[in-house]
């Protein structure tokens, strides 16, 4: 509510946007059913769902420059990027080494590839994977310096762009005065980002109704059942890691409950469900945490980072899919090489976040690097990996929200009551702009720990 002039209380516009979510909830219904009543159609489909994954994807590089630009060159001293992104780096290893502890217990415990067997089309599949998912830790590193400064914001690769930022954001901070009107105008920019961001997520009705309905048509329902042992020992893997675990820590840390910070992100979850890739919601995180009180320049790294770092989702997902595989082929791993393997699947794995798909590359990548005669069995899991290609994106992202919230809280850059008023519903989110800003209806932007770019801040 606002006041006008003449002090008439004024309304603020109303949000009409649930409506488009209801209508993707519809949609994903939708594709369900049509996937099983005429398969071939649906199939027909998929370039539709991969089209508007693509739309969204293409604004995923220009978001995360303008914020981490934004972030970094506003705050007062290089140190502060730093120890953010340090303590940052070291809860991901953390967390992520539980996580593969976690899958290794229940895939031990549930036997899931016990009686499977491996044809010749299973064992080709399998090579063509492996095919795909091989690389070098060392390969990967390097692919994270661009071929030049420009090829950073335009290449595809989260990790390019993140480094590009850092440092045209470190540059400005030295720069002092002088870099302030660079900094205005990337800020501009990115209202333009967010805008057309926006319009772009009318379109997700039909990207996920397309999306849903190739992916069922593709897979039908004889693949679930198969090898539902797997696949719901996986999910339920998935739950018990983000509400017992990442809940516990995030409880104890912040106070925060869980539920309401997913439930404040529920409209990412649906999204990501429906395109099975946590990508398509990086964007709108970025925007939803710092609407939510913490730093920008906090945001800046480390959701960026955790998109390829911090897998908690996929390292689960490669443990129990491991030991399926074993399982299938008659030949279970030990302890040891149970530990060695999935350490080594967990290096190889960096990148993987977000790309439908990726995951059962680095499986099979993985096993074809350290024990080849496994490789044959990967086919098995063709069948269900979508479905467990969803479950993986919702955890990964799960994992990143909570853990920019934790990084906020650590370094002392987020606002306790402001996050606090957010998830309650006080506050919310402008979902035609993605952005904290109030000119369109005339209303002060409200108050935020986010440095703004029409104030000078102190540099060092």
């Amino acid at each position: 509510m606002s006041t006008t002039a003449a002090g008439e209380t004024r309304r603020p516009p109303r949000n009409r946007t649930h409506y488009l979510y209801i209508a993707v909830i519809i949609a994903v219904l939708l594709g369900i059913g049509t996937g099983i009543a005429a398969p071939d159609f649906a199939v027909g489909l998929k370039p539709i769902g991969e089209s508007f994954v693509d739309l969204i994807r293409m604004m995923i590089q220009p978001v995360i420059f303008c914020t981490i630009v934004i972030g970094v060159g506003s705050v007062a001293n290089a140190a502060k990027v730093g120890k953010v992104g340090g303590l940052a780096l070291v809860y991901f290893i953390s967390m992520s080494t539980f996580a593969l502890a976690i899958g290794m217990v229940v895939g031990n415990l549930l036997h899931p590839g016990e009686g499977l067997r491996v044809t010749d089309a299973v064992r080709s599949t399998g090579q063509e994977k492996a095919a795909e998912g091989h690389g070098s830790t060392t390969e990967f590193l390097q692919s994270i310096i661009p071929d030049s400064l420009l090829s950073g914001l335009t290449s595809g690769d989260v990790l390019q762009t993140l480094m590009i930022a850092l440092l045209v954001g470190f540059a400005l901070q030295k720069m002092g005065r002088a870099g302030e009107p660079v900094l205005r105008g990337i800020g501009h920019a990115q209202r333009v980002v967010f805008r057309v961001l926006a319009m772009i997520m009318y379109a997700a009705p039909v990207g996920a109704f397309a999306a849903m309905a190739a992916v069922v048509g593709a897979t039908g329902v004889d693949a679930l059942r198969s090898l539902a042992v797997l696949m719901i020992g996986f999910y339920v893997t998935c739950g018990i890691f983000v509400f017992a675990v990442l809940g516990t820590i995030l409880r104890l840390a912040t106070g925060i409950s869980i539920f309401s910070l997913l439930r404040y992100l529920g409209r990412e979850f649906l999204l990501i469900v429906s395109t099975s890739s946590s990508e398509s919601a990086l964007p709108r995180l970025i925007a939803k945490m710092e609407h939510a009180g913490v730093d920008k320049a906090t945001v800046g790294v480390v959701v960026p980072t955790g998109y390829s770092f911090n897998l908690d989702g996929t390292a689960i997902y490669l443990t129990m899919a491991s030991l399926f595989v074993a399982e299938a082929l008659g030949d279970p791993l030990s302890i040891g090489e149970q530990v060695s393997l999935l350490l080594f699947m967990m290096i190889a794995s960096k990148g993987a976040a977000g790309v439908t798909g990726a995951g059962l590359a680095t499986l099979a990548g993985g096993l074809s690097s350290h024990r080849p005669e496994l490789v044959d069995g990967v086919g098995l899991i063709v069948g269900i990996d979508r479905f467990m290609s969803e479950a993986r994106a919702v955890t990964n992202f799960a994992g990143n929200a909570v853990a920019t919230v934790l990084v906020g809280k650590w370094t002392g850059s987020y606002d306790h009551e402001r996050l606090t008023s957010v998830l309650a519903g006080e506050v919310p989110f402008d979902e035609a702009t993605m952005l904290d800003e109030h000119e369109d209806v005339g209303e002060p932007a409200p108050a935020s720990t986010t440095p703004s770019l029409e104030k000078t801040p102190e540099r060092v």
